[in-house]
């Protein structure tokens, strides 16, 4: 038995500039952080007893006799595409819900490939994860996704991450001082909406509009090296981040009609009464998690006004896909 686990992310500024279809033209840059909130996936050799070859378990179950016949689309293809045919048995496990903007689809792909490398006694650097996880996500299964989510899955840590027209991706570890990190962590605050959506879908919308959006784009791009800098400084103010993130969150609304909703905007809203700087709804839009900034004494009075949302505390920084156990053969091996 072989379990990976991957974190999930949190996306501060710049996104959109991640999709390729934008970066490979103007180039691209975000920042954001992996969060202590994991994906997991169990993979191992399933034994020949069942009529069924493959036995894949996500919210729901699958017991295909070929590869082939595998509906989840990531499963099928990285089966496929590393050769993997023999009789495998997947189950995944995750701390917070899919489709809900914390990068969770990507999170999966990348823990699978892991997983499934480590299974034929294979290990992988950040840098093939995350190469491999956006070839398999964007060319093989032709989802609408940017680049930034497979990389917080492989390398994890908080960076400011820069999409080169040449396709070049170079992360960059923001260099913080403990005080903060410290106040990030206890100003940062994130609440699920309860709306699930594909993001796939939200994001097709968005991409047709990059052309249209020109201004919008360049000026998140540029808001992620202030950003960057404002957070690097020896004195960061968590009020201007979370200033940046409210302004930040006028441009991302209006990169498609669908990122947003009368609902999400009354959430905000009612938060930003209560005390928080900022925020934004995180992933594609259209639901999943809001992430706000905000004093440590404005939290009680924030979650009252969000009475009806799901608070969830979380850490920055946690580490990328890793494998967490390594039994291939029924006894424990260290990879």
């Amino acid at each position: 038995m072989i379990i990976s686990r991957t974190p999930f992310r949190v996306s501060l500024f710049g996104g959109g500039t991640d999709y390729p279809g934008w970066y490979s033209h103007h180039g691209g840059a975000v920042i954001g952080t992996a969060i202590n909130k994991y994906c997991y996936l169990t993979i191992r050799d399933l034994p020949p007893f069942f009529e069924h070859k493959h036995r894949i378990v996500y919210s729901k179950v699958e017991l295909p006799s070929s590869v082939a016949e595998i509906q989840h689309p990531s499963v099928r293809a990285v089966l496929s595409e590393m050769n993997e045919h023999s009789g495998i048995e997947i189950q995944h496990q995750a701390d917070l819900p899919a489709r809900s903007g914390l990068g969770s689809s990507s999170s999966f792909t990348v823990g699978l490939i892991n997983a499934v490398r480590a299974k034929k006694g294979l290990i992988s650097s950040p840098q093939y994860l995350a190469s491999e996880a956006i070839r398999i996500e964007q060319d093989v299964i032709k989802e609408n996704v940017g680049s930034q989510d497979q990389v917080w899955a492989a390398y994890g840590g908080t960076n400011f991450i820069e999409f080169k027209n040449n396709g070049e991706i170079n992360i960059h570890p923001l260099i913080m001082n403990n005080e903060t990190i410290t106040s990030l962590n206890a100003h940062l605050m994130l609440f699920f909406t309860g709306l699930s959506r594909i993001s796939s879908e939200i994001a097709e919308k968005k991409i047709a509009n990059l052309d249209s959006r020109k201004s919008q784009l360049e000026s998140m791009f540029n808001m992620a090296y202030q950003a960057r800098d404002i957070m690097q400084s020896s004195h960061c103010y968590i009020q201007d981040v979370g200033e940046m993130l409210h302004e930040s969150w006028l441009l991302k609304k209006q990169l498609a009609d669908n990122i947003s909703s009368s609902d999400i905007d009354e959430i905000y809203t009612s938060a930003v009464s209560a005390g928080a700087y900022g925020g934004k709804l995180l992933g594609a839009g259209g639901g999943g998690f809001l992430m706000f900034l905000a004093p440590p004494d404005k939290h009680d009075a924030i979650k009252r006004s969000l009475t009806k949302l799901i608070h969830v505390s979380v850490k920055i920084g946690a580490c990328g896909s890793k494998i967490v156990m390594y039994e291939p053969n029924g006894f424990y091996q260290n990879l």
